[in-house]
């Protein structure tokens, strides 16, 4: 058996060792953790829905309808009017013939490769993929490749051997949409093109830009004017933007009945609450309603990424919501990390295994709840530390 503690020792001794804080107050910008007041800069509430009122009462008036939880499987008995709806207001909203929910990200992505691959297939990820989406290829058992970074020629290249190699496999490329911890966005022009000459699966992870992205809301579709021809499978979370939970996959009538029947991640497990699902509808509406969230969201990042340029604090290529600010050291990112929450400010360090050696950050997120005060008290902190 192996020795747990000299494994944890050894985290601590790298820096590396994480720990949990706890919330005491709802999830918004005017956050108490620890017992400690402070200005949350680490959440992916992108547009402040988590305690919006409306979302707050839709959830109250599910748990009223439906009770507190669904009580079984979608395919037992657990599959409430409420999934239902959200479900064709999902795919309504995607522009999608169907969707299908999932209780995460994580098991939607797993059980995706899950239920279409096999050992003879192939899937193809961009190296910086979530976790989610490099244990679902793994998972698959199909051959795993994985292509630089947001580079489509080191794409054609692997894709074009496998076709020479094994014409008849089946071929998904798997990508994050806009990328967790780097906050830039995958070339989907580029992705879909190479997909439809090498007539392969793409698939992206829109987790980040669902609700974010796209003049109402729709995402990297939407941001790039893409639709089911170009990435036939869609998935996106509702935790970040919708301020909810769970995820769903949007995709053709034939590849959510084979999701129905093959995702053991979807048929083997109790559904999402329905009070979550009603409440998921409300953000649907209130994404549609007020625009001017998003509007907002999109000031805060354009005032930060200015605002940083004149102080000189050294920012990547992003235009999304996550802003990281490379530390490099891990030892220097948590420091930097806990000085700010002395401050007052949560920021999380973000080190490997979760990004690459030497890349160690301040992952920094913006939301529409945030005021310039914010940012501008932000900035200061962090450029008398840097």
């Amino acid at each position: 058996m192996k020795n747990l503690d000299k494994h944890l020792n050894d985290l601590k001794r790298q820096h590396r060792y994480r720990a949990r804080r706890v919330t005491q107050s709802p999830q918004q910008v005017d956050l108490v953790i620890d017992g400690k007041q402070v200005i949350n800069f680490c959440s992916n509430d992108y547009l402040g829905f988590a305690n919006h009122p409306r979302i707050k009462q839709a959830m109250i008036d599910g748990v009223k309808k439906y009770g507190a939880g669904s009580g079984s499987a979608h395919l037992i008995n657990g599959h409430s009017e409420a999934h239902h709806l959200l479900e064709e207001e999902l795919a309504a909203f995607t522009g999608y013939p169907r969707a299908i929910l999932f209780s995460t990200g994580y098991m939607a992505n797993i059980g995706i490769c899950q239920a279409l691959l096999d050992k003879n297939d192939y899937v193809f990820e961009d190296r910086l993929n979530h976790a989610s989406l490099i244990d679902g290829g793994l998972i698959s058992n199909a051959r795993f490749q994985r292509y630089l970074h947001n580079d489509a020629d080191s794409l054609r290249a692997k894709l074009d051997k496998a076709v020479r190699n094994d014409a008849d496999a089946e071929r998904l490329v798997l990508t994050d949409a806009v990328f967790s911890m780097d906050g830039d966005i995958a070339d989907m022009p580029k992705l879909a093109s190479l997909c439809r000459q090498t007539d392969s699966w793409l698939m992206i992870d829109d987790a980040h830009g669902f609700g974010t992205l796209g003049s109402n809301g729709r995402g990297s579709l939407q941001h790039f004017d893409l639709g089911i021809d170009d990435v036939p499978i869609y998935m996106a979370t509702l935790g970040k933007a919708m301020g909810t939970a769970g995820a769903f996959i949007a995709g053709s009538e034939s590849l959510i009945e084979t999701i129905i029947q093959k995702a053991r991640t979807y048929v083997y497990t109790t559904a999402m609450p329905a009070a979550i699902a009603e409440a998921t509808r409300a953000s649907l509406r209130l994404s549609n309603d007020e625009p001017e969230h998003r509007q907002r969201l999109l000031q805060n990042i354009n005032y930060f990424r200015n605002l940083s340029k004149q102080s000189e604090i050294a920012i990547e290529n992003s235009t999304t919501a996550i802003q990281p600010v490379i530390m490099g050291d891990e030892q220097r990112t948590v420091k930097i990390s806990e000085k700010l929450f002395e401050a007052g400010f949560l920021v999380s360090a973000i080190r490997p295994p979760t990004v690459p050696e030497g890349t160690s950050r301040l992952r920094i997120t913006l939301s529409a709840s945030h005021t310039q005060s914010h940012i501008e008290q932000l900035l200061i902190a962090i450029d008398k530390l840097k």
